[in-house]
């Protein structure tokens, strides 16, 4: 009989908004029923801060330490995640905490996430799971993507010809990445390339505002193909998966002196044809590709990837199947939880480069 386990699941992503916080029941296998979820927020004043401490972090030299305002960010950032939680008004049998990600430097074999998992499970009664990522890098994997085992379970729930087609799951948010699952074999995953992270940081440069909501800055502009090949003639794109981005590798120099809505289109069209490019190394296509993140509200974004995805494949976003896109990642951090604690495989050689299947994460007892 499969254990079934009530987990929470915690997500605090690339693009630094807020904390994601979803409640679902599984047995970390191939059965999940979301149940209850939220978000909150980051204040602008607290979003600068992180951002100071992405500054601050590069000078790390090894996950352990916490120069600069790490330390103090750390703090706040799990005071944030005991609210979050608080917030919910749940008891889990689980949580799955994810933490801020400040450094992902996969060649050199180490990932920084901030967060305190003991002191979240202290004030929260409940037991916790957190620093996912390490173990894969100590077996010779990126140390991301985590959550194509959960995409995994997802796919099960699809009709039989949906799965037989192949399924890809795209998560756009500040990086995009896609887990693509045929049936009867290991999902397969990467990062593609930039997701949102660009352009946000394009709409904030050149018009002070936080983000394209909706893409309709996007939407006005004229993509450059000129420009959006040079982005995909980056080393990044040579490279073929199992692979992994830090939020840094990409910068804005080759849209600089764009008109704002010209420059926004283009870094559209990119995340789009980045996602594709990752596609094409597949020795096969999925039919299907399920949007989730933030780049499934973007309709410059869902726009692009329709017309380069072609008549083939069909491209939705993850609510026409069910799926909460929104909390999809704070989902598979709850899955990820319960697939811990009972020793299953998080990651695979086909979806980080791993050695071999491995589970992870660290366990924290509540007091």
């Amino acid at each position: 009989m499969k254990q079934i386990m009530r987990a929470i699941g915690l997500m605090s992503g690339t693009s630094m908004d807020g904390i994601d916080v979803a409640l679902i029941e599984t047995d970390g296998i191939d059965y999940v029923k979301p149940l209850k979820s939220t978000a909150l927020d980051y204040n602008p004043d607290f979003k600068k801060q992180i951002e100071r401490a992405l500054v601050d972090a590069q000078s790390m030299t090894n996950r352990q330490g916490r120069p600069g305002c790490l330390a103090d960010v750390e703090r706040a950032i799990t005071a944030w995640h005991i609210y979050a939680v608080a917030q919910l008004g749940e008891i889990a049998d689980v949580v799955g905490f994810h933490g801020q990600t400040v450094l992902h430097r996969p060649g050199e074999g180490y990932s920084v996430q901030l967060g305190d998992g003991a002191a979240l499970a202290r004030e929260s009664g409940m037991d916790v799971v957190f620093d996912m990522r390490a173990n894969d890098m100590v077996h010779g994997g990126q140390g991301a993507p985590l959550v194509p085992v959960y995409h995994q379970a997802l796919a099960a729930q699809l009709d039989e010809d949906t799965q037989n087609g192949g399924v890809g799951f795209v998560n756009i948010g500040g990086i995009s990445n896609a887990t693509f699952v045929f049936k009867g074999e290991d999902p397969i995953a990467l990062d593609c390339g930039p997701g949102n992270a660009l352009l946000d940081q394009w709409v904030q440069s050149e018009a002070g505002i936080p983000y394209d909501d909706g893409g309709h800055i996007a939407g006005e502009g004229i993509a450059d193909n000129t420009i959006v090949e040079r982005y995909l003639q980056l080393p990044f794109f040579e490279r073929q998966g199992p692979k992994s981005l830090d939020r840094g590798d990409f910068t804005l120099d080759y849209v600089k002196g764009m008109e704002l809505s010209d420059g926004a289109a283009t870094l559209a069209k990119l995340t789009a044809n980045a996602i594709a490019k990752s596609a094409a190394d597949l020795t096969r296509m999925p039919k299907m590709l399920i949007i989730s993140g933030g780049g499934a509200r973007n309709a410059s974004i869902m726009r692009y990837l329709n017309e380069v995805a072609g008549d083939d494949v069909t491209v939705a976003a993850s609510e026409s199947y069910g799926f909460n896109a929104d909390m999809m990642e704070a989902e598979a951090w709850a899955y990820l939880a319960v697939r811990s604690l009972k020793g299953l495989p998080l990651t695979f050689p086909s979806t980080t480069g791993c050695d071999k299947p491995v589970t992870g994460g660290v366990f924290a007892k509540a007091i």
